[in-house]
């Protein structure tokens, strides 16, 4: 029910994206809901080509998870629960879309942190509970900058982030709280740790927040504030997000081509393509990041399902090492595992092909020579793990499953979302370049600059086969310092956990010898029970020294009263 729901909800979204594109009209639908001294609470919708195209994306990617996962999760005991946290995320996406009034927004905000949380524990172990913790108190900080800027904005009355008329001053830690909440929620660098985290969820739940929701909605919000950043004349703000983007690529990128994990390469790969879009965003093209948020989630949620039913044909295996001709017992989760691959390293004419390479090309003409050569290793990165896996799961001759962990064969309510994702992967790009960009011309480019892509993805390519030969078994990581440094993201998931844990470990182990063991003992506990073991033996005492004392009181009195007795008689 909730999957056609989602699938009647996406075609009405793109209808009326077509509509209002075709017409170049944009729709604002209010409601007030009380005014408080001058200043109204509403419920505005904002229907632009933009939020509507983005709508219809993540309700389609919704529909077709959730039918995947009346399979995938049909043994499950919380199986309703798990279906109703899924709508409750996509309707809290769909929240923070279509509303630009930010008080408003900021309950979609809160609401995906919330669901996020539910559903990364939704296993209920150790792994996963920690996971959810790292995951929602690395959300809290971005929503702590928005409500900051909730704060800030009162001044103009108002909050539609349309139409921001508040000091200049004001403006700048707006601009300030903004990139740093939209750097929490799409795990920018040094936010980054939470994302490999959340891996703990379903695999239905990976697909839907790495595809289209949570870790979107932070470039969402980038864009959304765009001309507002644009307009204070800072080229600092573009900067920092440059930097911070290509940091997070390359970071993602070498973790990705050490890791076996299929599910952690995945998730890495996420986190790589969110600093492309980042890096779309700093250069000053944020309909080009928008567009790759499109095609990237086309292809990452079908490679997410591909995975999951890798994974459970595979009776719950994600090893790479160990997954070699996969082909045989899941021939369409391998196909369109392949197909999406590509698409992520850009070959043409897939989805990736249309967005990554006007992202790189837009790079190549920037003025930054750092920026650009790190931004193309970055993206050579990418070629190699994607191939790396390919090669593994696929074409590799190395050992298959051990005989306990035979595989079964595909169901058909998960090959169905699996190829109609896998068909959004191949077309999507030249769909939405035609219809969002709305551009019949081609950007001048040097042919030198125009052949540095193509020859990134073949030099990556014969790299992922150099360092994964098919007829040599796999090489496992061996425990040098470098290769740990960067198998773990630059120990940023020790570093956003640890130091905290171990000081607030000490001052727990201070403050229990000093106080519980120590004065709060002298003052209650044992000390209250040894003052009253003193002060019952010393009344005890007393008690008995006064019996005493009244015995030979009434002993003497007994003699003397014989004696006079005895004499006058």
């Amino acid at each position: 029910m909730f999957s056609a729901l989602l699938l009647f909800s996406s075609t009405l979204f793109f209808n009326l994206f077509i509509k209002l594109t075709t017409m170049n009209t944009t729709l604002i639908c209010t409601w007030e809901i009380i005014s408080l001294n001058s200043t109204p609470m509403e419920i505005t919708l904002l229907l632009d080509p933009i939020s509507l195209s983005f709508a219809s994306v993540v309700c389609l990617i919704s529909s077709n998870i959730m039918l995947f996962s009346l399979d995938y999760m049909h043994n499950d005991k919380a199986y309703k629960r798990f279906f109703w946290l899924l709508l409750f995320f996509v309707i809290s996406m769909n929240l923070l879309i279509l509303v630009p009034n930010l008080i408003s927004l900021l309950a979609g905000w809160d609401g995906l942190g919330l669901t996020s949380f539910c559903l990364v524990i939704y296993y209920q172990s150790k792994k996963s509970l920690s996971a959810g913790m790292i995951t929602v108190l690395m959300n809290r900080i971005g929503d702590s900058m928005l409500l900051m800027t909730i704060g800030l904005m009162m001044t103009q009355g108002h909050w539609n982030i349309n139409d921001t008329q508040v000091p200049h001053s004001f403006m700048i830690f707006i601009a300030l709280f903004v990139i740093i909440a939209a750097m929490t929620k799409s795990a920018q660098a040094p936010f980054s740790s939470w994302l490999p985290a959340a891996m703990a969820a379903p695999t239905p739940v990976s697909a839907l927040v790495h595809s289209s929701t949570l870790v979107t909605a932070g470039v969402y919000l980038l864009i959304r504030f765009y001309p507002s950043i644009y307009n204070l004349n800072l080229p600092i703000f573009f900067n920092t997000l440059l930097f911070v983007a290509i940091i997070t690529t390359l970071m993602a990128g070498i973790s990705a081509t050490l890791e076996n994990d299929l599910k952690k390469i995945i998730a890495l790969s996420t986190l790589s393509q969110l600093g492309v879009m980042v890096t779309a965003t700093g250069l000053g093209f944020p309909l080009l990041a928008l567009f790759h948020l499109y095609t990237h989630a086309l292809f990452k949620a079908t490679l997410f399902l591909a995975a999951g039913s890798i994974i459970h044909s595979s009776k719950g295996y994600q090893d790479i090492r160990m997954l070699s001709n996969m082909w045989k017992s899941t021939p369409f989760s391998m196909v369109t595992l392949n197909i999406c691959s590509l698409s992520l390293c850009g070959i043409p004419f897939l989805a990736g092909f249309y967005s990554k390479d006007m992202i790189l090309e837009s790079m190549i003409s920037s003025s930054n020579l750092l920026m650009m050569i790190t931004a193309m290793v970055a993206t050579l990165f990418t070629i190699i793990y994607s191939f790396r896996l390919l090669i593994a799961s696929t074409w590799s001759l190395n050992k298959p499953l051990p005989w306990k962990l035979q595989t079964t064969e595909e169901a058909p309510l998960t090959i169905f979302p699996i190829l109609t994702l896998t068909s959004g992967a191949i077309l999507g790009g030249s769909l939405f370049y035609t219809l969002l960009l709305n551009t019949d011309t081609a950007a001048p480019l040097p042919e030198l600059f125009k052949f540095m892509v193509p020859a990134l993805i073949i030099t990556g390519i014969m790299m992922a086969f150099m360092s994964w030969h098919p007829l040599r078994p796999p090489k496992y990581p061996n425990s040098s310092p470098l290769k740990h440094l960067l198998s773990t993201m630059w120990f940023l998931t020790w570093l956003s956990s640890s130091p905290t844990m171990k000081a607030n470990s000490l001052k727990g182990k201070h403050m229990t010898k000093t106080l519980d063991f120590g004065w709060m003992e002298v003052f209650g506990g044992q000390g209250m029970f040894l003052m009253n073991k003193q002060t019952t033996k010393q009344n005890q005492l007393w008690q008995m020294q006064l019996i005493t004392v009244l015995g030979l009181l009434m002993m003497a009195f007994f003699l003397f009263f014989l004696t006079t007795l005895l004499l006058y008689s």
